[in-house]
């Protein structure tokens, strides 16, 4: 077991399920799933060579054929396929594949868009031509989250004409630049998306080795914050020491955001009730990457902080830079900042008590204007019932230890669409990343190991679905 799970008898460690799946039959898929890893690894490699990435100022052609691709990909494996799309939005693809009467009907998600590569320099490898070291396969979007796709599409290759639920899917292409389209494409084709059970792949596992279950996910509120100080830039030298300056202003604004401690000190807004996981505080620095003597910031439990806590960040500032900067006091200064909201607590509720805590903490009489560029509530999950009891016994036989129930301190606001528009239907949230994949950063990478134990998960929760839940 990873040192970063406690070994007690935690709650968070579920260590029994009301299914049980045949141990012949596990044996069987993990045999097909062996067999089926080199194509699926071809696959995954032409799919990240696609730079599709959604941001706006990168093309947006290339989004396209990445959900061809995908469409591909779902077509092969006998489904019926449509690539849609909403206004000037990225495109998605839906996927259905009818089961037997009364099977039960099970919704699968990814996403094909990515993240900005960055700056190739920072990469070992160049960041759309997958490489693989150590036994990781590094690329943008190796994990995050065309793995996601490609775990979808191993089950449906495994279980061929055995797939016994009537089986949905969408693939999204803009996840990663907020999900704009998906409330739209939910609701124009909700009757043909209609579930029992959602399984959303693009998360994360506790550690390798070690399965997890998302039940958690912290909500978001992204503000940029305007300060103006000034009618014009004035001689810093000849006004400075009576007049205010706008950069000075706002940096003394965003260091009322936190306590002494690194806390959030933004009245309104809540924490919720911890896990009982216990994340080694050695372990978080060596993944975090902290220099030796840096401290952690905040109070409570690792988890806590992560998980259950808000926290504020500053994002983005709009200053000079340090070799074009004059000696003047500048009339105005922005940033952008980035606030995760604890799972249960409404975004317009954080919204209203971050904007009023700003407008109340103006410096020296400066104007400042706060606007509300992003948002999206938490999500907490049931963690009973058949189908989680089903996807716990699955992980279970696929790493050979029980799954834990993990949180997510980031946000992911697409669940409350699908928790929304399907509010009868079970969310199972899964993932093939690790503390070691760095998406979003430079070299990010997919184990290759754990990528075959997820799509073995997958192959057996939709088996065990089939089987045992009506």
């Amino acid at each position: 077991m990873n040192s970063h799970i406690s070994q007690t008898d935690s709650s968070s460690a579920r260590q029994d399920s009301a299914v049980s799946i045949n141990g012949a039959r596990r044996e069987e898929l993990a045999a097909r799933v062996a067999a089926a890893m080199p194509g699926l690894r071809t696959d995954l490699e032409s799919l990240v060579r696609i730079p599709s990435v959604s941001l706006g100022s990168f093309p947006a052609e290339e989004v396209a054929r990445s959900a061809d691709r995908v469409a591909e990909l779902l077509r092969g494996e006998g489904l019926d396929v449509e690539v849609v799309q909403m206004g000037d939005g990225h495109p998605a693809v839906l996927g259905h594949k009818p089961g037997p009467v009364g099977a039960p009907r099970v919704l699968l998600y990814a996403h094909h868009d990515v993240q900005p590569p960055g700056a190739e320099s920072d990469w070992d490898t160049p960041p759309f031509e997958p490489t693989e070291r150590g036994g990781r396969l590094y690329a943008r979007g190796a994990a995050d989250d065309k793995a996601g796709v490609m775990a979808h599409v191993a089950a449906l290759r495994v279980l061929g004409d055995e797939l016994g639920v009537d089986l949905r899917v969408i693939v999204e292409g803009e996840e990663e630049v907020g999900s704009q389209s998906l409330a739209g494409i939910l609701s124009t084709y909700r009757e043909q998306l209609d579930c029992d059970a959602i399984v959303l792949a693009d998360s994360s596992n506790w550690a390798v080795g070690t399965p997890a279950l998302t039940t958690t996910l912290r909500g978001n509120v992204r503000v940029v914050i305007t300060v103006t100080a000034l009618e014009h830039g004035v001689h810093s030298g000849m006004f400075g020491g009576a007049a205010p300056d706008a950069l000075t202003a706002l940096c003394r604004l965003l260091s009322t955001l936190h306590t002494e401690e690194g806390g959030v000190a933004i009245d309104g807004l809540v924490s919720d009730e911890a896990s009982d996981l216990i994340y080694d505080e050695d372990q978080f620095r060596s993944d975090a990457g902290l220099p030796a003597g840096a401290a952690l910031i905040g109070t409570g439990s690792v988890v806590s902080r992560l998980w259950s806590q808000p926290s504020a960040t500053v994002i983005g500032i709009d200053a000079p830079s340090v070799d074009t900067a004059a000696n003047l006091l500048l009339p105005q200064a922005r940033a952008k900042v980035s606030v995760r909201l604890a799972p249960s607590q409404d975004w317009r509720s954080a919204w209203e008590a971050i904007r009023t805590h700003l407008q109340a903490n103006a410096p020296w009489g400066t104007q400042v204007e706060v606007e509300l560029e992003d948002h999206g509530n938490g999500f907490v999950a049931p963690t009973s019932g058949s189908y989680v009891d089903a996807a716990r016994a699955s992980f279970a036989q696929a790493w050979g230890v029980d799954p834990v129930d993990t949180g997510i301190g980031g946000s992911i606001p697409f669940i409350a669409e699908f928790a929304e528009q399907f509010p009868q239907a079970a969310i199972l949230v899964t993932g093939v990343e690790d503390p070691d994949t760095r998406a979003h950063g430079a070299n990010e990478s997919l184990h290759l190991g754990e990528f075959e134990r997820v799509c073995l998960a997958e192959a057996l929760l939709l088996d065990t679905v089939a089987r045992s839940v009506r």
